[in-house]
């Protein structure tokens, strides 16, 4: 076939070429190792060095210069911003991107001229890292940078714009991190550009604002053609966005209506969304229509806006929904629901679930309970898992805690779940009281015990909070627990109290380092394997199967995170995840999975520090979940549609390849067959 012998001939044209290509020696390759492991190491352990950065971003190894570029901006130090500076001249192309990308993770405002200056004056950004440049300065914000993109976005260019039309798209996209600072009305047109991907990137910053003034835009991107544009417009029409202008909330929902019918399963979930948030009763029937979708997680939010907006048309399409098991996920979601609308209904319906033998049902049961009238129930669960869940549920009710909730935390400070240690002591933190100083202490001491830091931070805050509250708080903290405080050998809780309580910090001698247990040789192997191997080695695949959903191919990205694959893999060759199931999926959102107790707050006795890379969150990719910087363990997720706000904040260092047809079969609960390679 014609076809077979012009794929052979061009397979044999690049073989070779590939032979002109000289490759690295093994002394080079060894001295290029040389150059990177003491730049990972410092990294890893957050510990900037001047002189190992100003040599290795000397080197005459693009390769090295690149990556010292990135390790500064993992860093977050500002002193390396002038290191930086001169990476931003380098004539590596690659490197003034890496360089552009960095000084935005620094996060200092001093990067903002440094940036700046490239657009103003000799030489230049490339157009590549001129939109890397475009993005670091909206994560840093401010009101300079606000007028900056206002220029911009107003046909005034910088003289050294190259490509005028990608920059002003860049910057429409990436205008909402700005805030109060974003040049919205400079942004409203281009929500109608003839190009759809300027059209997406300026709907999307608008949704994202919420403000007033983008309602009528919103309301025409409704219709686009595109699905990914639509699905952004109905998130963004919402009560802050249409209270104050004549459409009003009745005017919104009879727009985001339609949308229930739409091809795209994105845009579906989101006008569900939508319409609960606009509290719009008046289409319950339509949204119950929706329950019949034939995508599990748009049932899942149908379930959950029926639950938000009442009725009884609503509460009796709920009660059928909780009877019928076809779908766990749709099931929670309802009986939830009922717990919000009808508490007779509830706990009719919820009888079966409380005597469950499956500690999932009894953890639904008991966050309803609280919210259906019963706050409390099953506290006293033999799974820790389950009583944390009612816990959490009577802690989450709106109000003060009052004196039952408050004797009854006090009581759990001493149980045997670290998570109901943590949510007990954050009531007591909202109601601060000196006579609970010596019971926090002993649960704080406790709490280094765990294998997680939640309830030692969850301490660490009551504490504070009493301190904070009164000058006998603040004697009684002092004397009780400043002065004997143990030093935590956990990173994260060191880091808390660097930046929250400096006193505790410096009697524990915490600093912006960290103990990361590897030596220079573990640093060396992982340069080898996953920074300079081939792509087969560095770029390993792995298969995850689940039951129903099927499986999911994806491969990892170790030179752009090699020390999170490292660790992924190590968990993964350990048959770590098998067995566990999809704890969190939020519909159109992220499916997350990796805690070993199955209910959001697991992991597995250690925390890796992040790995923030320029890869987005544009087709599914696989990001480690945090509960703050540097605390990522075991959890991970992958995005199930563009989520551009979790761009340079959680580290991706996967990809979905393949078919992503069982992303969207996936359901909280969803049990994994196995993660394998």
């Amino acid at each position: 076939m014609p076809g077979d012998y012009l794929r052979r001939l061009l397979q044999g044209l690049f073989a070779c070429c590939a032979l002109l290509v000289p490759r690295a020696t093994a002394a080079q390759e060894s001295a290029i190792v040389e150059q990177l492991a003491p730049l990972l190491q410092a990294e890893d352990s957050r510990s900037y060095n001047e002189s190992l950065f100003q040599r290795t971003s000397t080197s005459p190894d693009s390769q090295v210069r690149r990556f010292a570029a990135r390790s500064i901006g993992r860093i977050g130090d500002a002193r390396g911003l002038a290191v930086l500076r001169r990476l931003l001249i380098d004539p590596d192309t690659l490197v003034r991107l890496e360089a552009a990308f960095a000084v935005g993770l620094v996060g200092d405002a001093d990067g903002i001229p440094i940036l700046m200056e490239r657009f103003q004056n000799e030489p230049y950004l490339d157009s590549a890292s001129a939109l890397e440049a475009i993005t670091s300065l909206a994560r840093i914000g401010g009101p300079a940078v606000g007028e900056f993109f206002r220029s911009v976005l107003d046909g005034r260019f910088p003289p050294g714009v190259s490509d005028q039309p990608a920059l002003r798209d860049r910057v429409a996209f990436e205008a909402w991190r700005l805030g109060d600072d974003a040049p919205v009305r400079s942004l409203l047109p281009l929500a109608a550009d003839q190009e759809s991907n300027v059209r997406w990137h300026a709907v999307y910053s608008l949704a994202r604002l919420r403000v007033p003034a983008a309602a009528g835009q919103l309301s025409l991107a409704l219709r686009d053609e595109v699905a990914v544009i639509r699905a952004a417009a109905v998130r963004g029409m919402v009560p802050a966005v249409v209270d104050s202008v004549e459409l009003g909330r009745d005017g919104a929902a009879s727009l985001v209506v339609s949308l229930l019918d739409d091809r795209d399963a994105m845009t579906r979930i989101n006008a569900l969304r939508t319409l609960g948030d606009l509290e719009a009763r008046q289409f319950t029937d339509r949204i119950i229509d929706r329950l019949g979708d034939a995508i599990p997680n748009v049932r899942v939010q149908a379930a959950t806006t029926l639950g938000m907006l009442g009725g009884s048309a609503a509460v009796a399409a709920l009660q059928l929904e909780v009877a019928d098991r076809s779908l766990p996920a749709v099931s929670a979601a309802a009986l939830l629901g009922l717990a919000r609308q009808d508490s007779a209904a509830f706990f009719s319906a919820g009888e079966e679930w409380r005597g469950s033998t499956d500690w999932t049902r009894r953890m639904v049961y008991a966050r309803g309970s609280a919210r259906a009238g019963r706050p409390g129930e099953l506290l006293d669960d033999a799974d820790g898992r389950v009583a944390a869940a009612a816990l959490d549920g009577w802690a989450s009710l709106p109000g003060r805690p009052g004196s039952v909730l408050l004797t009854t935390a006090r009581s759990r400070l001493a149980h045997d779940d670290p998570v109901v240690r943590t949510l007990a002591a954050g009531v007591l933190a909202r109601r601060p009281s000196v006579g609970d100083v010596a019971a926090l202490a002993g649960a704080y001491s406790r709490a280094l015990r765990d294998p997680i830091p939640d309830a030692a931070l969850g301490a660490l805050e009551a504490l504070r909070a009493i301190s904070n509250a009164s000058a006998e708080g603040r004697t009684a903290v002092q004397s009780r627990f400043v002065t004997s405080a143990a030093r935590p050998s956990s990173a994260i809780v060191r880091r808390w109290a660097g930046a929250n309580w400096p006193e505790l910090a410096g009697r524990w001698g915490a600093s912006g380092s960290v103990e990361t247990g590897r030596t220079l040789q573990d640093y060396r192997e992982i340069v080898r394997r996953f920074v300079l191997a081939p792509d087969s080695i560095a770029r390993p695949h792995i298969v995850v199967e689940t039951d129903g959903p099927g499986t999911l191919e994806i491969e990892l990205l170790g030179p752009e995170a090699p020390l999170t694959v490292a660790h992924f893999l190590t968990l993964v060759d350990r048959r770590y995840f098998d067995g566990m199931r999809w704890h969190r999926v939020v519909p159109g959102f992220v499916a997350q999975t990796g805690d070993p107790r199955g209910d959001g707050w697991g992991g597995p006795g250690l925390a890796i520090r992040d790995e923030i890379n320029r890869r987005r969150y544009e087709n599914p990719m696989v990001g480690m979940a945090l509960s703050g910087p540097d605390t990522g363990g075991s959890q991970w997720f992958i995005n199930v549609a563009p989520q551009p706000h979790l761009d340079g904040t959680f580290t991706v260092f996967g990809r979905v390849v393949g078919s992503y047809a069982p992303l969207a079969r996936l359901t909280q609960g969803d049990v994994i067959r196995t993660v394998r390679r």
